[in-house]
């Protein structure tokens, strides 16, 4: 597999690593999401100020408002923060150039 398909391969293995501990393995409850969260991604939970941070996510991805997340809406959680950590890749290799 190419890096890219193994990048994809642990994303699908990942949100289905945590989808199953509430038992149907093909979405995420809120709890869910929010271990997810705290173990995958804890940079990105002790940078937020809002303490109803998986609150918020949770509303704003769950397009069918049944409280879980398939992988399709969790998807965009995924684009988001790869968007904004490539923009801070870019201010890094900007700053990198002046020096």
């Amino acid at each position: 597999m190419t890096a890219l398909e193994k990048c994809m391969e642990s994303l699908i293995v990942i949100f289905h690593r945590y989808a199953v501990q509430d038992g149907d393995g093909k979405t995420l409850s809120k709890r869910e999401l929010k271990k997810l969260i705290d173990e995958e991604l804890p940079s990105f939970i002790k940078a937020q100020k809002n303490t109803q941070t998986v609150e918020c996510i949770m509303k704003d991805l769950d397009l069918n408002k049944d409280d879980k997340l398939d992988f399709e809406e969790f998807l965009p959680l995924v684009a988001g923060l790869a968007l904004a950590c490539e923009k801070c890749y870019n201010l890094h290799e900007k700053k990198g150039k002046k020096q």
